[in-house]
């Protein structure tokens, strides 16, 4: 099932580059159909998923290269699956964001298909090898996409994310090979590699765990590492920011989660500087986002203030904070995606994202604008949102830890609360209206923010699954730290 999941994209990418090019509709509609088949699959997966069993399910291996000791080995787990499931949902969104773009269909949609593809590749890879592999092959679908279809400096903002995440994976391969060389056997399988961490000295592991540490915070983005996330969310078409904010962040605290339960040493050493780090990342990234007059870059700013709820999260080193911060992954996802979603769209009638320029939506597209204003405070962690159960689990996994000190979270979350309101004041409720006439909503831009706003609300309302199918994975990793 894992092996169809990841060749479902590929095949499809395949089946795209091979169609006429003078044929965009035929070209959207067999993307869109692979996409969905891929969420069939993830879908399928997890109805078959036990979420009682910690331990890696629907595992096949195969060795890759014996005398190194690589293998293509697949699993998941209940860290893994939902991260699988958001992948596959925001590509079926960005696929169905995508209708008006007609010049260059073929190689856009091929590409972001085999995007899809690594990103799964990153979400079920149980061999360290073959998760770098993974991680590298993201960023060449995502070059060309910004490279190509981005916006006034797309060149600058493709050659920044390059250059930052490969700086960055640098460190990580660096600390891989000095994991790799402490695992016994000699091996790249994520348990051998774990077992081989865990009998370092300490102060080894904090070597190690920098390095990692620095190749995953560099994607997240924490600060000071951030650096390109502003100028590539505002040149990357909308529906590639959707990917890149839903899921290409989370592959960062997802790696960090896995480098976490292979060096506790090392966390537990480091886990009031993760805090700390953590708590300058939530304010410096709301302050910044409530700074900002272009909506695409406060949606971007904000993200690295919702990733620092992440880090808080797994700096807690308790069930509590470990839930909060996969549940704020998913979160997050969701209500960036419909953000990035719903901005595009706007920009598309405007052709403008400065926040003074446009006014009084309700009158004209009452639909798009009540979502835009549902998304604005999902994201600041509205109750009865996901982000609201999320941020709950972190602050009282983090005050379990560090007490007062917490506070500063609900700073940085009062902060999202006056950007959201003051943001949702001018589009919805202030201002003048837009020279040109904004049309709302069409059915396929509606079903796109429709299933992301209901997913939000789902898990916001009726979290107890999602919780359910992390918590054992998330007490066996608990356990390596005495939480």
């Amino acid at each position: 099932m894992l092996k169809t999941l990841l060749l479902l994209p590929l095949s499809g990418a395949l089946l795209v580059a091979l169609l006429p090019a003078r044929r965009p509709a035929l070209i959207r509609g067999v993307a869109l159909a692979a996409a969905l088949f891929t969420l069939a699959c993830a879908l399928w997966v997890a109805a078959g998923f036990d979420s009682g069993n910690a331990g890696q399910q629907f595992f096949e291996t195969r060795p890759w290269n014996p005398r190194v000791g690589s293998s293509f080995a697949l699993g998941v787990d209940g860290i893994s699956l939902p991260m699988l499931l958001l992948a596959t949902l925001l590509c079926v969104v960005a696929v169905l964001a995508s209708g008006a773009l007609r010049k260059g269909a073929r190689l856009y949609f091929s590409l972001l298909l085999v995007l899809e593809s690594a990103m799964l590749g990153v979400f079920l890879a149980r061999d360290w090898s073959l998760f770098y592999v993974f991680w590298e092959l993201t960023l060449i679908p995502l070059f060309f996409l910004i490279d190509r279809m981005g916006g006034a400096q797309r060149h600058r903002a493709a050659l920044n994310f390059v250059l930052y995440t490969l700086g960055g994976s640098v460190f990580m391969l660096v600390a891989l090979l000095l994991l790799y060389d402490a695992a016994p056997g000699h091996s790249f399988a994520m348990a051998d590699m774990a077992e081989g961490g865990r009998s370092l000295p300490p102060a080894t592991q904090l070597l190690i765990f920098a390095g990692l540490f620095i190749g995953f915070g560099v994607k997240m983005p924490v600060f000071p590492l951030h650096g390109w996330l502003p100028l590539a969310h505002v040149e990357a078409p909308s529906p590639v920011s959707i990917l890149l904010s839903g899921v290409l962040l989370k592959m960062g605290s997802y790696g960090l989660i896995r480098a976490a339960g292979t060096l506790p040493a090392a966390v537990l050493a480091l886990q009031d500087a993760l805090a700390a780090l953590a708590l300058v990342s939530l304010i410096y990234g709301s302050v910044l986002a409530w700074r900002q007059s272009d909506l695409k870059r406060l949606v971007a700013y904000s993200s690295v203030a919702h990733m620092g709820v992440v880090l808080l999260g797994i700096a807690a080193l308790n069930v509590t904070g470990l839930a909060g911060a996969v549940y704020q992954m998913t979160a997050h996802g969701l209500a960036a995606a419909l953000l990035f979603l719903l901005v595009g769209i706007l920009y598309q009638r405007t052709q403008t994202r400065q926040l003074d320029e446009i006014g009084a939506l309700p009158a004209q597209a009452p639909r798009l604008a009540a979502l835009l204003a549902f998304a604005f405070l999902a994201g600041a962690g509205l109750p009865a949102g996901a982000g609201f159960v999320a941020e709950l689990h972190v602050l009282i996994g983090a005050f379990g830890r560090w007490q007062g000190w917490v506070a500063l979270l609900s700073l940085a979350v009062l902060i999202s609360a006056a950007y959201a309101l003051r943001v949702v004041g001018r589009l919805c409720l202030g201002g003048r209206p837009h020279a040109a006439t904004l049309a709302d909503l069409g059915p396929g831009e509606g079903l796109a923010a429709g299933t992301l706003a209901a997913g939000i609300l789902v898990a916001g309302l009726w979290p107890a699954p999602l919780l359910a199918v992390s918590a054992a994975s998330l007490r066996e990793l608990a356990r390596l730290f005495g939480g």
